[in-house]
Formats: structure tokens, sequence, C-alpha cells
């Protein structure tokens, strides 16, 4: 083959290959929505996990408006056992300085989400949820 034919070759392949790159790059980026929906799909291969003797976190899920949610079972606790001023108060601060330090969630700060902590009792009832936004972790 001649040279030149080579060289037109190898060119149209460089083109093809940058171009592709830049289409998937710059037109089929997965949204954030979609990026959540996948971390949350890994996460949850990995499900329930025991963080103390007395919290379970069952899964995590995207949700409309940016947010993403874990949520938890207190495993030896009934709702009707639960003063949830207290609860709110004594965990709150907690979870808030895990948002703004934790490097994994990096990715949810950097993109601005709502963070989502949902509990519930060991029968499956609603105990408190905190929703945290930008304004509180930045």
């Amino acid at each position: 083959m001649e040279k030149k034919k080579i060289k037109s070759i190898a060119y149209t392949l460089t083109g093809a290959i940058v171009g592709y790159l830049l289409v998937n790059q710059f037109l089929f980026t997965k949204s954030f929505d979609e990026q959540m929906m996948k971390i949350a799909s890994e996460f949850n291969k990995h499900c329930p996990i025991m963080v103390d003797k007395e919290t379970r976190i069952d899964n995590a899920v995207a949700l409309p408006e940016n947010t993403f949610q874990y949520n938890y079972t207190l495993i030896n606790l009934v709702r009707s056992e639960i003063d949830t001023s207290l609860f709110s108060a004594s965990i709150k601060q907690n979870i808030l300085n895990t948002i703004k330090t934790n490097p994994d969630l990096k990715p949810f700060r950097d993109n601005n989400a709502k963070m989502a902590y949902n509990y519930k009792d060991k029968n499956g009832i609603f105990i408190y949820k905190f929703v945290f936004g930008p304004k509180d972790y930045k």
C-alpha cells in the first residue's frame, strides 16, 4: 500500500476514535441522577449491613430532586419506646459531620445532592427522617 493511503486510513481511524470518545463523553455522560442510581445499586449488593449492635442499614435509593437516601432499621426498638426529639438530637450532628467529612460522599457534596437518612423500628414503623442539603453541609 502506498504511504499516502496508509496515512489517510490512520487519520480516518484516529478521527473516528476521537469522535467516538467525544460523543460518548459529552452526549452520553450520565446525569448525576443516573450515577446515584448506579451507586445505590452497587451499595445495595452489600446490604443489609450491621452498623452497630442496634442499627442495620437496609439499602440506599436514589430519589427525585437530586436526593440520595439511606434506609436504616433500629433492630431492637419499637417506635413507642423512642423519644424522637432525643433521638434526633443525639445523632443529627454525627450524621452531618459524616456528610461533611467522609471522602466517599464527596461526589454528593460536589453535585449539591440532598442526603436523607430514614429510620424505622424493628417492626418497620417509621421513626425519623433526616434530610441535609448543600446549605447544611457546605
